[in-house]
């Protein structure tokens, strides 16, 4: 009889040393993103502005280079821009993916 106490008991402690690591988990994670204000918003879309903005631009600047040195009846700058537009969507979308992904990781737990 006294072992299957101390067996629950050691269970007990287990679930209990669980509970207080996943509290504690989750105190320190919420002092880090305690300050998500405004600013943090402006600093995001601010982020996924230029990861939109660099590559177009890289593309743009790219195809005026090759329309200069070898001319044909395909514009290669507004082709290379375009292209460098969707490489830019598609970090953005990624970058916006995985910020949506921690905030619901952050209210799941």
């Amino acid at each position: 009889m006294n072992e299957d106490h101390k067996q629950s008991s050691d269970e007990d402690e287990t679930d209990f040393s669980r509970e207080v690591k996943t509290q504690a988990a989750r105190k320190r994670k919420a002092q880090r993103g305690e300050h998500r204000s405004i600013w943090f918003g402006l600093g995001m879309s601010g982020l996924i502005g230029w990861s939109v903005m660099v590559p177009t631009l890289a593309g743009a600047m790219l195809g005026v280079w090759v329309d200069k040195h070898y001319p044909n009846r395909i514009s290669w700058t507004l082709s290379l821009m375009l292209l460098g537009m969707m490489i830019g969507c598609f970090s953005a979308w990624r970058l916006g993916a995985s910020e949506l992904r921690d905030i619901q990781e952050d209210s799941n737990e």
